[in-house]
């Protein structure tokens, strides 16, 4: 017997407000989002792993690619990634990145934004800001990084101790795409700023060619683990799909929870300029 329409909306409303909350209000990494939110210079074992992100770079300003969000077969909302451009933090000159989710159902509706600041020299993350908007919530955060000091702040809270080169959700996701991602290894990163969530682990599982909504890509698949209750822990069984070139795009992220499967896919892609 197939369930009723006001079952089917009662289910999909609260898919769309685990999503929301899986997603976007727990580390990513995404963000990784990105989100994420997952952003790491040549993938090496951890002991080797001081040196930042080798240039160039596999972004540029402008860039941006816009997803279809799934949960199993509805289709609950468009995520956006995008460099925005350069800016200042504290007198550094930095890249402003932002990965934004909208969708849901009629009566519930999501609306979450990840921005990230990161030090164009170091790759460090120095700011980081959610907003969210589930329904008839809103809440918004800044976290102010300072790494010269080793710690974070929290909007207008206590200063916190950080890691010694802290990323954020959405930073993870950019450096990431800056490694050799070489097949069969397992890689440990303990660089999320909030240092009980570390580490952040990559592995790299196979090559694999798929089609989503933008055309057909040669594609390396990256498991992130995060130690968080989001889509990147250690339960939610997530992958990645990053291109085989030298773009390494996100094309596809997929992660299968206790409540069901939600996936980004490619639809759209601007290619950036090049990155000085």
């Amino acid at each position: 017997m197939s369930p009723s329409p006001r079952s089917r909306s009662a289910r999909l409303r609260l898919a769309t407000r685990r999503f929301a909350r899986s997603l976007v209000t727990r580390p990513v990494g995404l963000g990784l989002l990105l989100v994420g939110a997952i952003t790491m210079s040549g993938l090496r074992p951890v002991a080797a792993q001081s040196a930042a992100p080798e240039r160039p770079v596999a972004f540029g300003l402008g860039e941006q690619m816009v997803y279809d969000v799934k949960y199993g077969v509805f289709n609950v909302g468009t995520a956006r990634m995008e460099v925005v451009g350069f800016d200042t933090v504290r007198g550094r000159k930095v890249w402003h990145t932002k990965l934004e989710i909208e969708g849901g159902i009629p009566g519930y509706r999501v609306h979450d934004v990840l921005e990230s600041w990161i030090d164009v020299e170091t790759f460090n993350s120095l700011r980081h800001k959610q907003e969210t908007v589930e329904g008839k919530r809103q809440r918004e955060k800044t976290y102010e990084i300072m790494p010269e000091r080793g710690v974070y702040r929290e909007d207008q809270k206590p200063e916190r101790p950080t890691v010694a080169q802290p990323l954020d959700e959405g930073a993870f996701i950019f450096f990431v795409r800056n490694q050799p991602l070489e097949m069969g290894r397992t890689y440990d990163f303990p660089r999320y700023f909030i240092p009980d969530r570390n580490p952040v682990t990559l592995q790299v599982h196979r090559r694999e060619k798929i089609e989503v909504p933008a055309g057909t890509f040669q594609t390396i698949v990256v498991k992130p683990i995060i130690k968080s209750k989001g889509v990147f822990s250690q339960n939610g069984r997530a992958e990645i799909w990053f291109t085989d070139d030298e773009r390494r795009l996100m094309v596809r992220m997929e992660t299968h929870v206790v409540f069901g499967t939600i996936s980004l896919r490619l639809r759209e892609f601007t290619q950036g300029t090049t990155a000085p």
